[in-house]
C-alpha cells in the first residue's frame, strides 16, 4: 500500500525484439564488477503467523482491504491492477507460483509434472495435469484451454485486447499428449522462462474469442478453478465476495467466504478499528498506532499519553478551564466548545486504540524495489558522466535506513536491478558504477564541463555583441555599432544589453557602481564578476520575495548566475485522491516552497503559488551550484503528491541535499498520483523520479522491456517500451535475448548478472531499497500477513478459533 509503483498493466507488454547497432557502453570487465556475492545475500522471511491446517477452524468470513475494486478480472488486459492479481489468485490456476525464495515452484494442485523433454530440433515442454483438476462447471482442465490462451496472447490477432504476450509468441504449436491429461507445447525458438506461461490460466470460454476475452471477464468470472469461486461484486458496497468452491479437489478452504473490500489508504485505520476489515496493508503511522494500542493494554484505564490532547500541558489545561468558567461569556463559550471538541476527539481516539489492540502488525520486505530514475533522453542527464555523478553522490545506505530502519527491517541498499536479496541469482553488481564518493562525483561533473563559475559564463563560441545578445535592438543601433572601433563596440554592447536582454543585472553590476565605466574591458569585467560572485550571492540571498510581484504564475526576474530565475511556487493545498497503486513524495523546499505545477511553464501552473512574504531560495552562487554556458545545473525532480508518502518525502529531501553537496540543484515538483506516470514519467517530462518495479522470477522476460534500448519512431519520437529512463545499449539487449533463450539455468543467471552490471554502469536506474511490507491482521487469523515473495495459499487462511459469520461485528460487541 502507498507506494510509487508502476501500474500493473505496464509489465510484460508486447515488445519489439529488434536490436540497434549503436550506443554500446564500453566499460571494461563489467561482468566481474561486484560489491558482494550471491552466497551472502539473504532475504527477509515472510511473517504470516503460520499454523497447521488442523489448528485452523472451518468456517467464518474474513474481510481483506484492497485499494479499489478491480477494473477487470482479466489479468492480461492493460487496466488489470493489484486487486486483479490478488483476487484471481484465489480463483484461477497458477501453474508455477513463487515460493518464499522468489523461485517458481510447481503447483501440485494443477500439475503432476512439467518439464522440457526435447531441446533439438525444437524445445518441447510436456505438462502432465492433475487428473482431479476441473473447472467449476465440472469440465476437465486440458489442452483446449492452453490452445485458446496461446492464440489469444501470441499477438497475431489484434482483435484480442491484450497488454502482454511475452513468451506466447515463441510457441509454434500446442497439442494433446498421450492422453487428455497431457499437454505438449512446442516452441519455435528456445524459451528459458516457459514456466511463466499459462498463469493465470483462463478457461477456453474466456480466451476462445475476442468478444469473450475483451468483455467476458471484466466484471465476472462464471467459470473458475481455485479454492474459491466468485460469488459476486457490489460496486455500491465496494466489495468482491468469494465463496468456497464445492468442486475444489485440493485442501478444502478454511473460510466459508472471503470478502475483498475497497478501502482507501487514508481510511484504513478507521476500517480496522470499526471492524470493517480484518486484513489490510498499512503505512508506518497506522503500524505505530497498533503498536501503541498493544503497549497500552495494561494501562488500567489511565489516560493515554499520545493522541489528541496528549500535548496539552497542565498549565494549558488550567488556563482552558479558567477561560471556560470565566466571566467573559464570549470567551467562555469559545473555550467550552474547544474543550468539548477535544473531549470527543480523545474519546474517539481511545475507542479506536482499544479496538486496534486486536490486531498485529506483520512485516517483511515486499517483492518490489524503489529506484531513482534518471531520464537520459535530453538535458544534462543525456551525458552519462552527469548521470554517474548523480549516482555516485547518493548515500544509498542512508536512504535505505531512512525508510527501513524505523520499521525494524534490515536497512541494506539493493544491489541488483534483476533480482532481490534472497532470490537465486542475486548478486550485488553496483561495483560496476562505484560506491558513493563526493570527490569522484565532482570530478565527473568537471569533466563534463560543469564548473562553479559556469553559470555566469556566456555560451561557448558566442562573442559579445552577437545577434543573440542584440535581440530586440534597433536596426539603426546595430548599423552604428558595426561602424565603431573594437573598443567602442565593447562599450556600446554593454549599454544595449540593459535594453535588449531579458535578464537583470548580475549581482556584481548591482554591487559595483563602476560597472558602467567604459574603460573596463570585457575580460576585466568577467574576472571581477567571478571574484565577487559568492559575496554578492550571499548579500542578495532571499531578497526576492515570492508573491511581491502580484502576478500569479509569472516568472521571477532572471539573475545571471541564478538557477535560471525560476519562479518558486508552493504546492496546491489539496492533492488529488490517491490512485490504485501509485503514491509518494515531497518537496525539498518544504510545504510552503515546493513546486506543485503540472505544466511545463517555468514556475508551474497558476493557482499554486506561495503566499506573499515567502522568501525565495538562495541564489545558485550562494549554494555553490554548478553551471555551464550560462546555465545552472538544475534537475527537475518529479514526485507524486498523494497520501501515504511520508517516508519517501524524507528520501526526496535527502537526495536533494546529497546532490546539493556536489553542486547539483533540484527543482521538486509534486503532481497528482493519477497523472504521475501518464503525464510525466511515460512522457519523459522529468529529470529525476522515484518509483518502483515489482520483483520477478523471470528477469530475462520481465526485465527486458524495462531496460531495452529505446528505438526511434518514424515521427522522430522514441519507442521506450517500459524503459522510462530512456537509457539503454545494444549490449544490454543482447544479453537479455541470450538469457531468454538459454535453457541452462546457471548460464542464464550469469548472463543476467552481466546485464545487471551493464545497467548499473549506464546509470539510468539506481536501485535504492526493497520496499517495506506492513500488514495489519486480526490476531486470531492464521496463515496470512506479509507474504514476502510467496503467493498466498488462500485455502489455508482462517481463524484459529471459531468465529461466527460476520466476525468483524463480533469484535465490536
Amino acid at each position: 500500500m502507498s507506494h510509487v509503483g508502476v501500474p500493473r498493466g505496464t509489465v510484460r507488454k508486447r515488445r519489439s525484439l529488434a536490436l540497434l547497432t549503436t550506443g554500446v557502453l564500453t566499460i571494461p570487465v563489467l561482468a566481474g564488477c561486484s560489491s558482494g556475492g550471491e552466497e551472502t545475500a539473504r532475504g527477509v522471511p515472510q511473517d504470516i503467523a503460520p499454523a497447521a491446517r488442523e489448528t485452523v477452524a472451518d468456517g467464518s468470513t474474513a474481510n481483506w482491504a484492497v485499494d479499489a475494486l478491480p477494473a477487470t478480472f482479466n489479468a492480461f488486459q492493460a487496466d488489470a491492477d493489484s486487486a486483479t492479481t490478488r483476487i484471481t489468485g484465489a480463483l484461477l490456476p497458477t501453474l508455477f507460483p513463487m515460493d518464499r525464495t522468489g523461485q517458481p515452484k510447481l503447483n501440485p494442485d494443477y500439475l503432476e509434472s512439467a518439464k522440457v523433454i526435447e531441446r533439438e530440433p525444437r524445445q518441447v515442454v510436456l505438462y502432465k495435469l492433475n487428473q482431479q483438476a476441473v473447472w467449476s462447471d465440472g469440465r476437465e482442465i486440458g489442452a483446449p484451454d492452453f490452445v485458446a490462451q496461446w492464440r489469444a496472447l501470441r499477438g497475431k490477432d489484434s482483435a484480442f485486447w491484450t497488454a502482454r504476450n511475452s513468451g506466447y509468441e515463441r510457441i509454434e504449436k500446442i497439442e494433446r499428449g498421450a492422453d487428455d491429461l497431457q499437454v505438449r507445447v512446442t516452441f519455435s525458438k528456445p524459451y528459458a522462462d516457459w514456466r511463466s506461461l499459462f498463469s493465470p490460466l483462463y478457461p477456453k470460454e474466456i480466451t476462445g474469442s475476442p468478444d469473450a476475452f475483451n468483455d467476458g471477464a471484466r466484471t465476472t468470472l462464471k467459470t473458475t478453478a481455485g479454492p474459491f469461486v466468485l460469488k459476486g461484486m457490489s460496486k455500491s458496497k465496494g466489495t468482491v465476495t468469494l465463496a468456497r468452491n464445492p468442486r475444489w479437489w485440493g485442501d478444502k478452504a478454511k473460510l466459508d467466504t472471503l470478502v475483498f473490500r475497497a478501502v482507501a489508504a487514508k481510511d484504513r485505520t478507521q476500517a480496522l478499528s470499526d471492524g470493517t476489515v480484518d486484513i489490510a496493508d498499512i503505512d508506518a503511522a497506522t503500524a505505530d498506532r497498533i503498536t501503541l494500542a498493544r503497549r497500552d493494554r495494561g494501562s488500567n484505564g489511565q489516560p493515554l499519553n499520545h493522541g489528541p490532547g496528549s500535548e496539552i500541558t497542565p498549565a494549558q489545561a488550567l488556563r482552558s478551564w479558567a477561560q471556560a468558567h470565566g466571566s467573559d461569556e464570549d470567551a467562555a463559550e469559545i473555550a467550552q466548545a474547544a474543550r468539548e471538541k477535544n473531549r470527543k476527539a480523545v474519546v474517539a481516539y481511545a475507542t479506536e486504540q482499544k479496538a486496534l489492540r486486536d490486531f498485529a502488525v506483520r512485516k517483511s520486505l515486499e517483492p518490489a524495489y524503489t529506484q531513482l530514475a534518471l531520464n537520459g533522453e535530453s538535458g544534462p542527464l543525456a551525458d552519462d558522466r552527469v548521470r554517474r555523478a548523480v549516482a555516485r553522490a547518493l548515500d544509498r545506505q542512508e536512504l535505505a535506513q531512512t525508510v527501513l530502519g524505523p520499521l525494524g527491517l534490515p536497512a541494506k541498499p539493493l544491489g541488483s536491478h534483476l533480482a532481490l536479496a534472497g532470490q537465486p541469482g542475486y548478486k550485488d553488481g553496483s561495483g560496476a558504477l562505484g560506491e558513493q564518493n563526493t570527490k569522484e562525483a565532482q570530478a565527473l561533473l568537471a569533466d563534463a564541463g560543469w564548473t562553479r563559475g559556469g553559470a555566469a559564463e556566456p555560451p561557448k563560441d558566442t562573442k559579445a555583441g552577437s545577434e543573440a545578445e542584440k535581440k530586440g535592438g534597433k536596426d539603426a543601433e546595430e548599423d552604428e555599432a558595426e561602424k565603431k572601433t573594437a573598443g567602442e563596440a565593447e562599450e556600446d554592447k554593454d549599454a544595449k544589453s540593459e535594453k535588449g536582454e531579458k535578464t537583470e543585472k548580475t549581482e556584481k553590476e548591482a554591487e559595483d557602481d563602476s560597472t558602467e565605466d567604459s574603460a573596463d574591458s570585457a575580460a576585466e569585467r568577467k574576472k571581477a564578476d567571478r571574484d565577487s560572485e559568492d559575496t554578492a550571492a550571499s548579500r542578495d540571498e532571499g531578497l526576492y520575495i515570492v508573491g511581491d510581484d502580484n502576478k500569479p504564475g509569472a516568472p521571477a526576474p532572471a539573475t545571471v548566475g541564478s538557477a535560471s530565475a525560476v519562479h518558486v511556487l508552493a504546492p496546491a493545498r489539496t492533492a488529488a485522491a490517491q490512485g490504485t497503486v501509485l503514491l509518494r513524495q515531497a518537496g525539498v523546499l518544504g510545504e510552503d516552497g515546493a513546486v506543485a505545477a503540472t505544466d511545463k511553464q517555468p514556475g508551474g501552473a497558476a493557482g499554486a503559488y506561495a503566499p506573499v512574504g515567502t522568501a525565495a531560495p538562495a541564489p545558485a552562487a550562494a549554494k555553490g551550484q554548478l553551471g555551464k554556458d550560462g546555465k545552472t545545473l538544475t534537475l527537475r525532480f518529479v514526485l507524486p503528491s498523494g497520501p501515504g508518502s511520508q517516508s519517501l518525502r524524507s528520501v526526496g529531501d535527502k537526495i536533494a541535499a546529497m546532490l546539493e553537496k556536489i553542486g547539483v540543484g533540484t527543482e521538486i515538483t509534486k503532481v497528482p498520483d493519477e497523472s504521475y506516470f501518464k503525464d510525466h514519467i511515460a512522457s519523459g517530462a522529468y529529470d529525476l523520479a522515484l518509483y518502483s518495479w515489482p520483483a520477478t522470477a523471470y528477469p530475462a522476460t520481465d526485465g527486458r522491456p524495462i531496460y531495452a534500448k529505446p528505438e526511434p519512431a518514424t515521427d522522430g519520437s522514441l519507442l521506450v517500451e517500459q524503459n522510462y529512463t530512456r537509457v539503454g545499449t545494444d549490449h544490454i539487449d543482447q544479453l537479455f535475448d541470450k538469457a531468454a533463450a538459454e535453457l541452462d539455468e546457471k548460464a542464464a543467471r550469469e548472463l543476467m548478472k552481466q546485464a545487471d552490471a551493464r545497467i548499473w554502469a549506464a546509470a539510468g536506474s539506481i536501485p535504492l531499497f526493497q520496499r517495506p511490507q506492513l500488514v495489519a491482521v486480526d490476531k486470531k487469523l492464521a496463515n496470512v500477513g506479509a507474504f514476502g515473495f510467496a503467493a498466498p495459499r488462500y485455502q489455508d487462511i482462517g481463524f484459529k478459533t471459531r468465529q461466527a459469520a460476520g466476525s468483524p461485528a463480533d469484535r465490536k460487541k
